[in-house]
């Protein structure tokens, strides 16, 4: 199988390998941190992601902005690691945020566009669900550097890998209170990211359902 082959069966499948990488994250992303933080997995996990993420971006809008995002970032990283400069790591999560953020809805778009139900579409539908966990995740991250001692329960700053687990444990609407916002930006955040998970499944399975309907009727 030639290169060419290889790109066009990686843009069929694209959504699916978008899910697998966010699944990588989320199942051992948390407990490589734990495991090897020296080795800052989390971070190689989460680039892993914006690199799943840019093809949805160059399919959906101009080649430019992919390149921009993600030269950007490596560029931003690069510099950080080999000068030690701090401004860079502001730059970087923000390219990383605005790329995850254009991903997020080109996932949403073509989960909820016409055609038919296929297993492309429901992996764009569930990548676009924990793309949007991990967005209010960085979220929570910024929202406790910015406004410190908004959570309770976590030793110190809310790092990332505590942002995570609270997004998703949040946007599943566990409640487990191990981890609780206090401050009022965090809890109206909270609210909106418990609320708006929901609201996007109901919609998502009806909208589901009646994309089937129609497939059916064809």
């Amino acid at each position: 199988m030639d290169r060419r082959a290889l790109l066009a069966a990686y843009r069929r499948h694209r959504f699916a390998w978008l899910f697998a990488s966010l699944l990588l994250t989320l199942g051992a992303g948390l407990t490589l941190e734990t495991i090897a933080p020296r080795y800052n997995p989390l971070q190689v996990l989460l680039a892993l992601n914006l690199l799943a993420a840019i093809p949805l971006v160059a399919r959906d809008g101009r080649m430019w902005l992919p390149l921009l995002l993600g030269g950007g970032f490596v560029a931003a990283r690069l510099l950080r690691g080999a000068y030690g400069l701090p401004g860079m790591l502001p730059i970087s999560e923000g390219l990383w945020f605005v790329a995850i953020a254009l991903a997020t809805v080109a996932a949403a778009r073509h989960a909820f566009g016409s055609g038919k139900t296929d297993g492309e579409r429901i992996f764009a539908a569930l990548g676009a669900y924990l793309l949007a966990g991990l967005l209010f995740a960085f979220a929570y991250w910024m929202l406790d550097r910015a406004w410190p001692a908004s959570f309770r329960g976590v030793a110190g700053a809310l790092g990332q890998a505590d942002a995570i687990y609270f997004s998703f444990v949040t946007i599943g609407t566990l409640g487990y209170g191990d981890i609780v916002p206090i401050s009022e930006p965090a809890r109206g955040l909270a609210i909106v990211e418990a609320v708006s998970g929901q609201m996007y499944l109901a919609v998502l399975v009806a909208r589901l359902v009646s994309l089937y309907a129609q497939q059916r009727r064809d």
